[in-house]
């Protein structure tokens, strides 16, 4: 694959996580979603007119706004109201995305720094475009003659989103009041079999934020990224089902399969963020050196 030609399909992928941003793209007709005053996502117009349905739960449009109604000030009297709405709307089978009901709650909160100010089912949040977070390790070896290689993991093909597709060797969502540590060590342990005190040798090492849209809905995302170095005999094992394969690549492989349609889409950029850390990828001979980090790293 020519240099340019796998830069333009790498600046694709960022371009299209990050479409929300785009021209023509459904910002411009959302309305902010608050609680309590502050802003926590992006609601389309659609889903707006059946939240309206609800008046003892959620306001009508007020000054480019939903908001939750006044007596709801509390983080389970929020949660429970709202989780109402979301079961009678999943009954009615009238939003896509609710068929993917995963019965996991995430917290929703103006920033990551700031305290919850409710739940919610996670299969909903791209209704209300509320922000999500997850926790992706690159796991990866070095020779002793210094080459590096990675570690990808295959999806299995009954996985509910992206089938089939490759994959960072572990990585999983942050459920509401679960840590990012213990995320990731059960993450490691769940999917890949490594051990509890393999798993926690990983550094933190980046985050990565982008916002994109789609028939179901917004999704702002931002992962915590971590580097987790293993020795060159070990091997991660298929655990509970969500992988079906593990490869050992080098990073040329990888750097090939990054721009092709075989990789998860935001698995693919954390892999850039990798090879952008440990100058596999330089602004010397990436033209668009610039727009790979400004993509890496767009937030609401």
């Amino acid at each position: 694959m020519a240099a340019a030609s796998w830069s333009e399909r790498v600046l694709h992928l960022l371009n299209r996580m990050n479409n929300f941003y785009s021209a023509g793209s459904c910002r411009a007709s959302c309305v902010r979603f608050e609680v309590d005053g502050a802003q926590v996502g992006w609601i389309r117009p659609h889903v707006a007119a059946l939240l309206s349905r609800y008046p003892q739960v959620f306001t009508c449009p007020r000054g480019g706004a939903v908001s939750l109604c006044q007596g709801l000030d509390s983080y389970e009297g929020r949660s429970e109201a709202v989780h109402a709405v979301l079961l009678a709307l999943r009954e009615e089978d009238c939003l896509t995305c609710l068929r993917g009901w995963r019965d996991e709650r995430y917290s929703v909160m103006p920033r990551f720094s700031d305290p919850p100010v409710m739940w919610m089912e996670r299969a909903a949040t791209s209704l209300f475009g509320v922000k999500r977070y997850g926790v992706h390790v690159n796991a990866y070896t070095v020779s002793d003659g210094g080459e590096v290689s990675m570690w990808l993991a295959r999806r299995s093909s009954t996985k509910q989103t992206y089938p089939g597709l490759l994959d960072n060797m572990a990585a999983g969502g942050l459920a509401a009041g679960v840590g990012i540590k213990h995320t990731l060590v059960k993450e490691c342990q769940e999917e890949a079999c490594v051990p509890e005190d393999t798993a926690m040798t990983a550094r933190p090492a980046a985050t990565v934020s982008y916002t994109y849209e789609d028939e179901e809905g917004v999704f702002p995302e931002s992962q915590f990224v971590f580097d987790l170095e293993v020795p060159v005999g070990f091997r991660p094992r298929i655990g509970d089902g969500e992988v079906q394969d593990f490869y050992l690549l080098s990073i040329e492989k990888v750097k090939e399969l990054l721009a092709s349609d075989d990789f998860k889409p935001n698995s693919a950029m954390v892999v850039l963020d990798f090879l952008i850390r440990h100058a596999f990828v330089e602004p010397d001979s990436e033209p668009y050196y610039q727009e790979f980090v400004a993509g890496l790293h767009r937030t609401l």
